[in-house]
């Protein structure tokens, strides 16, 4: 019980850290980061059948409950993974490791695959990210240094097939202590990725149709 109540209110710490970093991207985000303001919007719509009157709405998911119970019956390194275009949260167990790769799937097998702090790939979500080549960037954000890097996002289309997309980056401190900020832009397309390597927590971006992820270490 002691375990459980102390990773909960490192969990709890961890929600804190998410709202620094979505306060962060709000105040500086471009016409790019769209799919955030959608995913957003998503939560407060319901499903309404013609003809019929709409059933009460199931109320969200509460994320702290999530967490404990989670980390109640599963004894493994867990993520919780916010998907911000579907307005989703799961919480992911690790089911294997690679190195320094680890994958994390959800009990229908949709998967998110981390090297460290950073997203390298997603399974099963739609969209799916095959894999992110950015060690450059990994590097300066892991060392708290400002710099300049490339990061090359393999995105699956839709015959199936990787398309690589390459972004010029730029690293550096964010508004906050801690928090690192991450510039990329490429192809028409900007995006901001904001870290904070220390505490598990991370908004990052899977590609223009999975839109941002959001990743908290529930247990390492």
């Amino acid at each position: 019980m002691g375990e459980i109540l102390a990773m909960t209110v490192t969990f709890t710490r961890g929600l804190a850290a998410l709202a620094v970093l979505a306060t962060l991207t709000a105040c500086g985000n471009t016409a790019s980061d769209g799919p955030s303001n959608l995913g957003i919007a998503r939560q407060a719509l319901g499903q309404v059948l013609a003809g019929r009157r709409a059933a009460p709405a199931a109320p969200a998911p509460d994320p702290q409950a999530m967490a404990a119970e989670a980390l109640a019956v599963n004894k493994g390194p867990l993520i919780m993974v916010g998907l911000e275009s579907m307005g989703t949260t799961q919480v992911l167990a690790m089911t294997g490791q690679n190195g320094g790769m680890r994958t994390y799937m959800t009990k229908n097998e949709q998967a998110v695959i981390m090297r460290g702090f950073m997203l390298t790939g997603t399974r099963g979500l739609g969209n799916d990210l095959s894999v992110a080549e950015a060690a450059g960037s990994a590097a300066l954000i892991g060392a708290g240094r400002s710099g300049a890097a490339q990061r090359t996002m393999r995105i699956y289309s839709a015959d199936g097939l990787e398309r690589p997309l390459v972004f010029d980056c730029r690293i550096g401190p964010g508004p906050r202590a801690g928090v690192m900020v991450e510039d990329c832009a490429g192809h028409g397309l900007t995006f901001q990725n904001s870290y904070l390597p220390g505490a598990g927590v991370s908004r990052q971006w899977a590609g223009p149709g999975l839109g941002y992820v959001t990743v908290q270490t529930l247990r390492p």
